[in-house]
């Protein structure tokens, strides 16, 4: 049983295989169906005629629906006019799972295709989409494994925010108020005093009232912290990092990029180091492009796509003013009023995809910083505690996946980076 892209080979012309799939397409001309045959790894098109399958095939070919599921044989043969180039000449073809009237067609809306998700995986758009986001997940691993981390697991019911009381989902626990974890950050730093090096890749939870092209609810979050780091070392190991998944996207799922009609040559043309910009520059720059911020100004989606449209490659925002970054950012010993931090913004309009920096690891900063923001310190005593017993320098970020494979891929919209996505009006199928 060959899958269908070991089938489209010279070496197998003239020749008989068994293959098996599902109806991408179907038409039939007289006493010949075609069908366009899917699997997990192409398409082929399958030629059955009357006069060549027993006459129970034939009539399974044509009362067959899109998306029934086929296990045939037949000869091989190369023909230019086919897609792909390759074509099968049925001998038998047997239907395993008959589908009728399958729903999903090109002329249906995306509110009717996000519906039914469950069945729209199947499109060729879809299964584009999933191999990248595959290969990205994969690349990640193995590039954190390479540079030494240890891949640890923090919990998902937390008691207390990370990115700001807004965004939290609360949940109820045995008769105690939990929420859903903004962001796995404080549980790795407790991992820097046993293991140094540690990353995690889970799910992360922002209740933004947001419906932006870039929000989520629900996503999937790369995080890593590392003792003795500064500031620069992280951008450094960061921009190696979104290099070498770039290139183990470029490498293994060209064919995918492009089919989504992604320009490769965009992703090709980014080189080492990335460019790097003061958080008061990007500002000037916004002003200068019509936007109505100022200095102080949190860059949101809009102002982030307007930045970052004719950026050619991924860019660095540093220096922001402390006081619209989190209590944990470690102000800057040069200028206290702003973090040693940063953000790093996609090109072509897409913006942030990474947000990290050093972290505060002075008891009294940290302790300082908490009573700036109005906080409770007795709900982070356990994260003031690393303070107390062996504090190091150190740095970390998180890198939204999701954000990432939306970029790579040049999709219009994040939700078409994502398996089942998740916003404020959906929370279906």
């Amino acid at each position: 049983m060959l899958k269908i892209s070991e089938i489209m080979k010279d070496s197998l012309v003239d020749k008989e295989v068994e293959t098996r799939g599902w109806i991408y397409r179907w038409r039939e001309s007289g006493k010949i169906i075609f069908i366009v045959l899917r699997d997990s790894t192409d398409i082929i098109q399958v030629i059955i005629s009357a006069d060549n399958v027993p006459p129970e095939d034939f009539k399974a070919a044509k009362e067959s629906g899109i998306e029934s599921s086929v296990i045939m044989k037949g000869l091989v043969r190369k023909d230019p006019r086919a897609p792909n180039g390759y074509e099968i000449l049925a001998k038998n073809f047997k239907i395993v799972g008959p589908s009728i009237n399958f729903p999903i067609s090109k002329d249906k809306s995306d509110e009717f295709l996000l519906d039914n998700r469950h069945l729209w995986l199947r499109s060729r758009e879809m299964a584009a989409t999933l191999k990248i986001r595959s290969t990205v997940f994969e690349s990640l691993h193995e590039f954190f494994k390479k540079e030494s981390y240890y891949e640890v697991q923090a919990p998902m019911f937390v008691s207390s925010a990370v990115e700001g009381g807004s965004t939290l989902f609360e949940v109820p626990y045995f008769g105690k108020k939990a929420y859903l974890t903004q962001s796995s950050q404080f549980y790795l730093e407790t991992f820097i005093f046993t293991l140094e090096n540690v990353y995690t890749i889970a799910p992360s939870f922002r209740a933004e009232k947001s419906r932006t092209r870039r929000h989520l609810t629900e996503f999937w979050h790369c995080e890593a912290e590392a003792a003795w780091l500064s500031n620069e070392d992280m951008m450094a190991f960061e921009e190696k990092m979104i290099y070498h998944v770039i290139q183990s996207v470029l490498e293994n799922n060209k064919k995918e990029l492009l089919f989504l009609k992604r320009d490769v040559e965009k992703l090709e043309s980014i080189k080492l180091p990335f460019k790097r910009m003061e958080y008061a520059d990007v500002i000037k720059l916004g002003q200068n492009v019509g936007l109505d911020i100022d200095y102080g100004t949190d860059l949101g989606a809009d102002e982030e796509h307007e930045i970052t449209k004719n950026f050619d490659g991924p860019t660095f925002i540093v220096h922001f003013p402390k006081e619209i970054k989190a209590f944990y950012h470690r102000p800057d010993p040069q200028n206290p009023a702003l973090v040693l931090n940063h953000d790093l913004l996609a090109p072509e309009g897409y913006g942030e995809i990474i947000g990290g920096g050093e972290r505060i690891y002075d008891l009294n900063e940290l302790l300082r910083r908490i009573e700036e923001e109005h906080l409770n310190s007795e709900e982070y005593y356990w994260y003031i505690d690393l303070r107390k017993y062996g504090s190091v320098p150190h740095s970390g970020f998180g890198l939204g996946i999701d954000r990432f494979i939306w970029w790579v891929a040049g999709l219009e919209h994040i939700k078409y980076a994502v398996p089942y996505p998740r916003n404020m009006r959906r929370l279906i199928p």
